[in-house]
């Protein structure tokens, strides 16, 4: 389905597949790692690591679990295994290689082939993906998700995208982190796939977030940073290299996260996104209709630095489930079982936007302070916010609270068109964005859509009609 996975021929997968290992062969020296995908046991698949750089071979295992000597000593042969030869050119000329770089997975022998890219999240977000193929055919729906749970065993998972604060918001001091980027639900709760976080590192700074400060040290991969001159130390506010900073640590360097990350149903669920439009609300409870289309929607908006090519004005991303290069069946698929879980388990479902507020990105909108963002969340957490009055969201279907409680967010700041003080700039942004919305589910969810995900669209408005 869709523009960004294309069918690759098994003849054209082997002939990626020899070119790898031929390369691969012609190395001095190799760096292999033998690691798990998966904290559940009962889904746990084995996975083999062959790349010729050693800073890829401690990113996966930083990032995978390691296992005990003990394991390893009767690992046996691997489930999955993956050939990462990025520093050689993939051949345009094999059919369906339409460039000089392939990134291949072969379901049928379990292999992924990597050529022409040394990007370490490459192998990382391979497996995601084979897990968006396994895990459905056992009934279970893989997230492309963060997760954390409170002291009283709820459980809260976060899905977005690139820069909406997903690692952040998870490792939350009053919560034990479950996990930052990818996990699965299953028919007794939810479980990490991998054993370490990849954090974007850009501004990291001990007093907002010190648990992901406190987590770069020996053993960790910093990714795109610059060090000090003299000391030496990374220099987290220099973006010369790139804005798109990161460093990818264990599990077990955050305090609180949970040796073992498996845990119960979740509680709430949690969209993130990173409106640099600067018109969405900070916070907004879901209906069942509302929630499948900002689901398979999985919208944020990109500005510069966040992705490659970013530019400096925003743009929207819709990337269904929060999660579109990485899924091998269409979104409604995933749509619909994330729907049944819901309903199942009674899960309550927030828009929480961590983007700008008073004006869009550029243009007098700042972005939302995390102080707020974390509040809003302690409120959801704590079962206040459910408790609210609400009001809707005119043309958008959300519904915001009127007031909290809590002294970090002042009440204003819940319905976005109170922070602009440009009225007329407001609507032409709201209805700008709206359009955008439109285009981009009659394209790919109108023909499958249900009445009460058709009623979540959002709809142009005009200021007078309010």
């Amino acid at each position: 389905w869709g523009k960004v996975n294309i069918p690759l021929s098994e003849a054209s997968f082997q002939k990626n597949k020899a070119r790898a290992q031929a390369f691969l062969n012609s190395q001095p020296r190799l760096f292999v790692q033998d690691l798990y995908a998966g904290h559940d046991p009962r889904y746990q698949i084995k996975v083999r690591v062959i790349t010729t750089r050693p800073y890829h071979a401690l990113f996966m295992r930083n990032m995978l679990i390691c296992p005990k000597p003990e394991q390893l000593a009767t690992f046996g042969e691997p489930d999955y295994t993956i050939y990462n030869a990025g520093e050689c050119w993939a051949d345009p000329s094999v059919e369906g290689v339409t460039s000089k770089t392939s990134i291949a997975i072969n379901f049928k022998t379990r292999e992924q082939v990597i050529l022409g890219s040394q990007y370490a999240g490459e192998m990382k977000k391979g497996i995601l993906t084979i897990m968006f193929y396994l895990m459905p055919k056992q009934g279970h729906l893989c997230m492309h998700a963060s997760a954390n749970e409170g002291k009283t065993g709820d459980v809260s998972v976060f899905f977005g995208l690139s820069g909406t604060g997903k690692t952040t918001l998870s490792a939350d001091p009053h919560r034990a982190l479950i996990g930052d980027d990818e996990h699965v639900w299953t028919d007794k709760g939810v479980f990490n796939l991998e054993g370490g976080c990849y954090a974007k590192a850009i501004g990291l700074n001990p007093k907002t977030e010190y648990d992901i400060w406190n987590a770069v040290r020996f053993g960790a991969v910093a990714e795109n940073c610059v060090l000090k001159p003299g000391s030496r130390e990374l220099d987290f506010y220099d973006e010369s290299i790139s804005k798109n900073t990161r460093v990818a640590y264990p599990l077990y360097y955050i305090d609180n996260a949970k040796e073992v990350a498996v845990s119960g149903h979740p509680k709430n669920i949690i969209f993130l996104t990173n409106d640099a439009f600067g018109v969405m609300p900070p916070v907004s409870k879901l209906t069942r209709g509302a929630a499948m289309f900002w689901f398979v929607t999985g919208y944020t908006a990109n500005v510069a630095g966040v992705e490659a090519g970013s530019g400096n004005d925003p743009k929207p991303t819709f990337s269904p489930c929060f999660g579109g290069p990485f899924l091998v069946l269409h979104p409604t698929f995933y749509g619909k079982q994330l729907a049944e879980k819901m309903e199942q388990h009674n899960t309550n479902v927030w828009l929480v936007n961590t983007g700008y507020a008073g004006g869009a990105y550029g243009k007098g909108g700042k972005r939302m302070p995390l102080k707020i963002t974390r509040a809003l969340l302690d409120l959801i957490h704590d079962g206040s916010l459910d408790k609210a009055e609400y009001e809707e969201f005119p043309g958008w279907g959300l519904l915001i609270p009127k007031a909290v409680n809590h002294p970090n967010v002042p009440n204003d700041i819940l319905n976005p068109k109170k922070t602009w003080k440009d009225q007329k700039a407001y609507y032409a942004n709201l209805n700008k964005l709206a359009k955008m919305f439109q285009a981009n589910f009659d394209e790919k969810f109108a023909a499958k859509a249900d009445d009460a995900m058709r009623a979540a669209v959002p709809k142009v408005i005009s200021p007078s009609s309010l």
